[in-house]
């Protein structure tokens, strides 16, 4: 595939014009030389694993409204590499299916042709703020969201007609419109309102259904998400009558399958729009040996009183605070499996791990966002003899 027409103003991915081959190896190298730095002894560093689509792979985008130039037509798109206050308008992005290309484009065309203002983030007003585009991949189900501030004159009616006009071959689930006089730059819900539609779409991930709602957060890539998991999970010898946390849990996929496997699964996670989904997604799933507590990992363990055998920890790319490091250490189980989206804040975890006594039995990068400059990893860390 050609270099994005985008490129040159768009920051999205970095690798344009590289061979994948040649991104698979920089990253890798990247990995290999953080453990280096920071002297972790690894048993085994496996090669890294390549995401299955290079391209068409996101399955959700935020769009925001602005202008490339001052006094500009509008554009709605993503902000421009070293000028944040323009935006680019992103209508041939290759990360993302052409059904998301088109409804914003025909949002832009709509938009423009009823002369609608963009909102100002010095002046504070105008009317279109951002668009976010959601997908399930496996249930092909797309879900729109268009943010706007409260400045009265939106045709509702009109939007609806105009995207459910669209030739997609996904099938449109639900048009919504979120109200947002936030003065940060970023999408705050103060209301939500379906236009047409339902106000969720559902997915299938590692043969659980999930129920994703309009600003729930879930994994972008699915596909190079089901084979993470699954190596992750598979590095766990066995569950049967085990107690297995699911520290930083989200919404929950892996501690629902670690609930299929073993006697009990406790997700924790601080985001408490994500514990409600997990929990009713739990329940669409018929698991009942799951538990989800909403707060901050380190002060939900200082609570609970049940006692892990495994412990499989996910956190956001800050990692894991030597305060609920701490906590873990404590617990001593033998087998820990460490999923992070952040190769130096895990080497900083594993480098304390260690220290205490954990020792890193293996490591496996993962490329999930092919082009751009994030890697995953999986660790298996196993409490030393």
């Amino acid at each position: 595939m050609e270099v994005c027409k985008h490129d040159e103003f768009c920051g999205g991915c970095i690798y344009q014009g590289t061979p994948y081959a040649e991104q698979l190896k920089i990253k890798e190298q990247e990995v290999l030389n953080l453990l280096e730095k920071k002297g972790i002894a690894c048993g085994e560093i496996l090669p890294i694993e390549p995401a299955p689509s290079q391209y068409r792979y996101r399955n959700k985008m935020e769009y925001t409204f602005g202008d490339m130039e001052k006094g500009g037509d509008m554009t709605l798109g993503m902000h421009r590499k070293k000028h944040f206050m323009s935006i680019v308008t992103v209508d041939q992005c290759q990360l993302v299916h052409e059904d998301f290309n088109r409804v914003l484009r025909a949002t832009l065309d709509f938009c423009q042709e009823k002369g609608y203002s963009f909102y100002h983030k010095k002046s504070h007003k105008g009317l279109l703020r951002h668009l976010i585009v959601r997908r399930g991949v496996h249930t092909g189900e797309l879900l729109v969201n268009l943010v706007t501030s409260t400045e009265p004159g939106f045709d509702e009616e009109g939007y609806v007609k105009a995207l459910q006009q669209l030739p997609l071959e996904h099938t449109l689930v639900g048009i919504l419109r979120t109200f947002n006089d936030s003065l940060a730059d970023a999408v705050k819900c103060d209301e939500l309102k379906t236009l047409w539609g339902r106000d969720y779409y559902m997915e299938r991930i590692m043969d659980l259904d999930f129920k994703v709602s309009a600003f729930s957060f879930f994994q972008t890539n699915v596909e190079a998400v089901e084979n993470l998991y699954s190596y992750a999970i598979n590095l766990i010898d066995d569950f049967s009558g085990k107690v297995a946390f699911d520290l930083f849990c989200g919404t929950g996929t892996i501690t629902q399958t670690l609930a299929k496997k073993a006697r009990k699964a406790v997700g924790v996670e601080l985001v408490e729009e994500a514990v409600a989904a997990a929990k009713s997604n739990a329940a669409l799933n018929g698991l009942d040996n799951c538990q989800f507590i909403a707060g901050d990992v380190f002060e939900v363990l200082e609570t609970v009183t049940e006692k892990p055998d495994v412990i499989v920890v996910d956190p956001p790319r800050m990692g894991i605070s030597p305060k609920a490091l701490d906590k873990i250490i404590s617990y001593g189980v033998e087998q820990m499996v460490y999923v992070s989206c952040n190769p130096k804040t895990l080497v900083e975890n594993l480098y304390y791990l260690q220290y205490y006594g954990y020792e890193v039995r293996s490591l496996k990068p993962f490329d999930n966002f092919a082009g751009t400059r994030h890697t995953e990893c999986v660790a298996l860390v196993v409490r030393g003899g």
